[in-house]
């Protein structure tokens, strides 16, 4: 068996950057301290999810890569020896910024990036304001504890983007996330909301038999505009196992700091189990590159 023991981070941002990261880096070294060999954070993790609104002077959040937080969180993977997943807000050129999930190995070199191909735009969600879409592609990133398909949030829904990494030898799917409830649902619809994200990425992991990870903000983050009630952010990270198995899923309303471990070799088996692989008719697919079929 070939386990691999993946913490993540469930955390309650505050306004404060410097707390948030103080506490991240202190829950990253409490998990690696407990085994963890890989740590995921969840979306946007340094700071508030900023999207809630449209302001220009949120662009002063963003930085490079390799920068800051490349640095910073680079100097812990080394000293800790572990492979971290980690969510910025990238300057690649002025005015053009990028939703990007780097990915920190061992040594704290930077193994890979992936920047957000999906970008929602809907009320609190105003990602297509602040991130031009990513333009690296679907491909998975070699570290040395596995070929991480890592996504970020909106692509959770696609089931394209994780066909593409899963064929190209994922051996996990990744979603570092920020989604929450909008304060006017009623509490069923809410229920059914997050029921759906999390069936979603369940369907994605028995489709292509492959672990997934989930990782979610958690509590309440006011709207600067008040224009709205805030978001109050649904946690429920998970994991899950090849076969849609739920192998750990968090508190709804709660920071955590977990450890899940996964068997990397029970993909290989469920594959054979299930050769959705093999019997996949690409003869046929043509038309999914079509935006409809009239």
């Amino acid at each position: 068996m070939r386990e691999l023991k993946i913490g993540f981070l469930q955390q309650h941002n505050v306004a404060d950057i410097e707390n948030n990261i103080e506490r991240l880096a202190e829950g990253i070294t409490d998990l690696a301290q407990r085994g963890a060999e890989l740590v995921i954070l969840q979306e946007l993790h340094n700071s508030l999810y900023f999207c809630q609104t449209e302001d220009v002077n949120k662009f002063d959040l963003a930085e490079t890569i390799p920068g800051p937080s490349t640095g910073f969180y680079g100097e812990l993977a080394n000293e800790l020896g572990i492979v971290i997943v980690t969510s910025l807000f990238e300057k690649r050129a002025p005015g053009l910024y990028h939703n990007t999930a780097v990915v920190i190995e061992k040594d704290g070199s930077i193994a890979g990036k992936y920047r957000k191909m999906h970008i929602p735009d809907d009320p609190a969600y105003y990602e297509k304001f602040y991130f031009t879409p990513g333009d690296l592609g679907f491909h998975p990133i070699d570290t040395s504890v596995g070929h991480l398909g890592v996504l970020i949030c909106w692509d959770q829904w696609y089931p394209e983007a994780a066909r593409l990494m899963a064929l190209q030898g994922a051996d996990m799917l990744i979603y570092p996330t920020a989604i929450g409830y909008e304060s006017s649902d009623t509490d069923e619809e809410k229920q059914r909301q997050c029921e759906a994200w999390t069936t979603v990425m369940r369907g994605h992991a028995v489709a292509n038999g492959l672990p997934v990870i989930a990782v979610n903000r958690v509590g309440h983050e006011p709207d600067p505009s008040e224009q709205t009630n805030g978001i109050q952010f649904w946690g429920s990270s998970f994991v899950a196992g090849p076969q849609g198995e739920i192998l750990y899923r968090a508190s709804d309303d709660k920071e955590e700091r977990v450890i899940v471990n996964i068997d990397l070799d029970h993909s290989e088996n469920v594959r054979r189990w299930w050769p959705f692989l093999r019997d996949r008719r690409i003869d046929e697919y043509g038309k999914i590159t079509k935006r409809f079929i009239d």
